[in-house]
């Protein structure tokens, strides 16, 4: 029982930190892309693309809905190229679009509009592209992973309470005739059941807290791992004190279910055949 809970729990901690991670970093992606805008201005002619360019960033500057708008600097632009076009990427007679990074107090579909609005005003083949639209799918895949690890914490939890049952049952089967002899002497259903949810009870507690310290060492392990990748997306999946706090109760949770389980199990049995 003792290393049954502690592989159920090690599995639990492990898909509730996942769960936790994925929420954290889904929450760090919505707060950078909430409300960011690039513009760009497509033009050949390198002068008329910075006179658009600088017409259309005194415009956006004057919206009340921005919070901050700058021009993304040429060699940044010529930096994220460079993969796919080399060293041509920093040639200067390249036609790069001038862009402009844009900060909205709220992402709001009227801030978006009013901000096309002014700027279409003022260069009429001007893109305007909202972070949000291209990161959705990410965003809904780090949802479905999120809604994924909750049906897997409350499935290992169903599951506990199944081996809880069944060692309930079994723990009556075999002490049958002993059990007999307590209810001759006076003990009642609810005094046997006691002995047997404090026994289960404390299994599923030293099962849990041994499983549990194996999945929180793993979780740091995991967690050193991804904080050495550098990736800004990566490094969002971060857990906080408060779901650390979480997944060291989760022992005392799982024993106070375990002791429900074993309750009504072992009652229910002993209604029908003693």
């Amino acid at each position: 029982m003792v290393w049954i809970m502690a592989i159920m729990l090690f599995l639990t901690v492990l898909a509730a930190a996942f769960g936790l991670g994925t929420l954290a970093a889904a929450t760090v992606l919505d707060r950078q892309i909430a409300g960011r805008v690039t513009v760009q201005i497509v033009e050949a002619n390198e002068g008329a693309r910075e006179r658009g360019a600088t017409a259309a960033l005194a415009a956006i500057r004057q919206i009340p809905g921005v919070a901050r708008a700058v021009p993304v600097d040429r060699g940044q632009l010529a930096a994220l190229l460079r993969p796919w076009l080399g060293e041509d990427g920093a040639d200067p007679d390249l036609p790069i679009p001038a862009m402009i990074d844009v900060q909205l107090k709220t992402g709001s579909a009227t801030a978006v509009a009013q901000l096309t609005q002014a700027v279409r005003a003022i260069v009429p083949t001007a893109r305007i592209d909202r972070h949000e639209s291209w990161m959705s799918p990410v965003s809904n895949f780090m949802q479905l992973m999120i809604w994924l690890a909750a049906g897997l914490v409350l499935l290992m939890a169903g599951a506990t309470a199944a081996v809880v049952i069944l060692v309930g049952r079994a723990g009556l089967d075999t002490h049958r005739e002993t059990i007999e002899v307590m209810h001759m002497l006076g003990s009642t259903d609810m005094q046997v059941a006691r002995l047997f949810q404090r026994r289960i009870a404390l299994d599923t507690l030293y099962g849990g807290i041994t499983g549990t310290v194996l999945a929180l060492a793993t979780i740091a392990l995991i967690g050193s791992q991804l904080s050495g990748l550098g990736s800004d997306l990566v490094s969002g999946i971060a857990l906080t004190e408060r779901d650390w706090v979480l997944l060291a109760g989760l022992p005392i949770l799982f024993a106070l279910l375990a002791t429900v389980a074993a309750r009504f199990a072992v009652i229910g049995a002993l209604r029908q055949f003693l």
